[in-house]
């Protein structure tokens, strides 16, 4: 059985540089594992990419033969790589041992993990092909600043895993550039009617029966929770990694211990 972790989330939420902190993580502790760009945009890379969509499909190509522009372009890559998962696809994961352990760099198009079918297709078929796979979503920790945009944010978080049906882990990212940490708390262990009251005070009157439905499916429900990292240190990693294990299976035959002192993590959460 292989492992997989397909890393999704908006446009510049830092899903490239999770990628490769990941990589570096688990180098530095004797772990393998591999990482795979599905961004047929993508021009830099921090990590050795071991399957690369731009072998399988030019951006540019498509976008100077077809007419397209970035968007309209990007969004016909990942429909070709769709219509590949039977050859091109399943060649490069011939490359793979059972038990080994990919993680999955895709673009930040929302619509291709709220409505559009290409990522749903693409999990289904690495299901059949005996992979364990969990969605890491990733949301920029400045979405925690303020009540609009932490609900705006959990929304789509919520569209992905409806779309998607898999394990799902949130995290905020970028934790290292946010200057004030004090309000953590509220939105990682959400009051519902804290929240309910500092979004009616920044929305009109109409909307309160709106808000109040967010707030109970966000709140009440616990349909959306994030796990905040920090990638400057290296207990912050291990700590989301441990999580994501937890949702694939990965080494439940081993002793794994997840610390939770604040020792080790100190006041703020998980080594942040």
């Amino acid at each position: 059985m292989g492992y997989a972790q397909l890393v999704i989330g908006p446009a510049g939420s830092g899903k490239s540089t999770y990628c490769s902190s990941l990589y570096e993580h688990c180098e530095t502790i004797g772990r393998t594992m591999h990482v795979v760009n599905l961004d047929p945009a993508a021009e830099i890379f921090n990590y050795p990419v071991a399957m690369d969509i731009r072998e399988l499909v030019s951006l540019e190509d498509v976008m100077e033969e077809l007419k397209l522009g970035p968007n309209g372009g990007l969004m016909y890559c990942m429909e070709y790589l769709e219509d590949s998962l039977h050859d091109w696809v399943d060649e490069e994961l011939e490359n793979y041992r059972d038990d080994d352990y990919l993680i999955f760099d895709c673009p930040g198009q929302i619509e291709l993990f709220t409505h559009v079918p290409v990522l749903k297709n693409f999990v289904e078929h690495l299901k059949q092909k005996n992979f364990n796979v969990c969605v890491v979503y990733l949301l920029d920790s400045q979405f925690i600043t303020d009540v609009t945009k932490f609900i705006s944010g959990c929304m789509s978080s919520l569209a992905a895993m409806i779309q998607l049906e898999l394990p799902h882990v949130n995290i905020l990212s970028k934790m290292d550039l946010l200057q004030d940490k004090s309000n953590i708390d509220d939105y990682l262990n959400p009051e519902p009617r804290t929240l309910l009251a500092e979004l009616n005070q920044r929305m009109g009157p109409q909307y309160a029966k709106l808000n109040k439905a967010l707030i109970e499916m966000v709140g009440e429900y616990g349909m959306v929770n994030f796990i905040p990292i920090n990638l400057r240190k290296e207990k912050s990693i291990q700590y989301v990694l441990s999580q994501i294990d937890v949702c694939i299976q990965f080494g439940e035959d081993a002793d794994v211990k997840i610390k939770d002192d604040d020792e080790d993590f100190g006041d703020d959460g998980p080594g942040l």
